[in-house]
């Protein structure tokens, strides 16, 4: 299929309750293919809450007894992947046929993941890409990733992938996804200022691929009341404020972005137009030079024990 509507969900998630925002994000799966979409990406970690403003009590040098509170409430309300809010929004999938990325809090054990989950149709979970480098505050509470989550995955919507926030800002993983030829380039963020839709726009033009990016957007009485938040305690206060946005091949932006509230934006996607755009730049093709540049990726999976015999 080339041509087809997609969608890009800017909606608040439920803080430290998965099962409600699981809830939430089924109702906007049948939301969007209502809507016509067949595709449907969802901010980053919709699935557990992107803690905006809280600093888990950690000072330099010292860990307070609050914030390890604060990150067993956080760890509480994050997913597994075998869980049941995954297999809800499962079945919202299977039931409209959409294919969805949507951000979760992964748990791993003691461990906290900035994840993207690829839903699709019958097959449900096809594959995951963990957060590579969390950003400031997030290397306290979230793992890092490795090069074995770094999928590309051939549908009949177009070359599917997922990068996350700032990771968008990393050259090399940029041209990783550039090599593995996507073309629906999904860009889950908690990035809502004015600077992020020209950044999409330069990646759309730099890998010639359409881009997703989906904001939440929240403010603090989503929160518990007694959530530790940085940015005040006035229900009304605006923590994150969207910019949600759907960007063509050729840097045009198609839908958003968006500061309204929660809202789902839909743009057509024409797979020709991927094509169109590689005419006079593809940056793993005719546009490079391995001969003076080159790239090295790690995929393998770096596994903290490993047991012989």
């Amino acid at each position: 299929m080339t041509q087809y509507k997609a969608a890009v969900i800017q909606a608040a998630s439920v803080p430290f309750d998965a099962m409600a925002s699981a809830q939430k994000a089924a109702a906007l799966v049948r939301e969007a293919a209502a809507g016509g979409a067949l595709l449907a990406v969802f901010p980053e970690v919709f699935l557990g809450g992107y803690p905006k403003g809280d600093s888990f009590g950690a000072p330099v040098g010292m860990r307070k007894p609050e914030g390890r509170d604060a990150y067993r409430r956080y760890h509480e309300g994050a997913v597994d992947l075998a869980g049941p809010e995954i297999a809800l929004i499962a079945e919202a999938v299977k039931e409209t046929g959409l294919f969805v990325v949507i951000g979760c809090l992964e748990r791993d054990g003691g461990t906290l993941y900035c994840t993207a989950l690829f839903l699709d149709g019958e097959k449900g979970v096809i594959g995951k890409h963990r957060k590579l480098m969390p950003t400031g505050a997030e290397r306290l509470i979230w793992g890092f990733g490795d090069g074995s989550t770094m999928p590309v995955f051939e549908t009949s919507l177009g070359r599917i992938g997922a990068v996350i926030c700032w990771e968008n800002y990393m050259p090399a993983l940029r041209l990783a996804m550039y090599d593995k030829r996507i073309s629906i380039y999904c860009a889950p963020t908690a990035d809502d200022r004015d600077t992020w839709a020209p950044s999409m726009q330069h990646i759309a033009l730099e890998g010639r691929c359409y881009v997703l990016s989906a904001c939440q957007h929240i403010t603090r009485g989503a929160f518990p009341a007694d959530y530790e938040c940085a940015l005040g305690d006035d229900p009304e206060t605006v923590l994150m404020r969207g910019g949600s946005v759907i960007v063509s091949p050729l840097g045009a932006i198609l839908a958003g972005p968006d500061f309204s509230g929660e809202t789902i934006l839909y743009a057509d996607i024409d797979l020709g137009e991927v094509v169109r755009g590689k005419y006079d730049f593809d940056v793993v093709g005719h546009y490079a030079r391995p001969d003076v540049f080159r790239l090295v990726v790690d995929e393998a999976a770096k596994a903290p024990v490993v047991r012989q015999g």
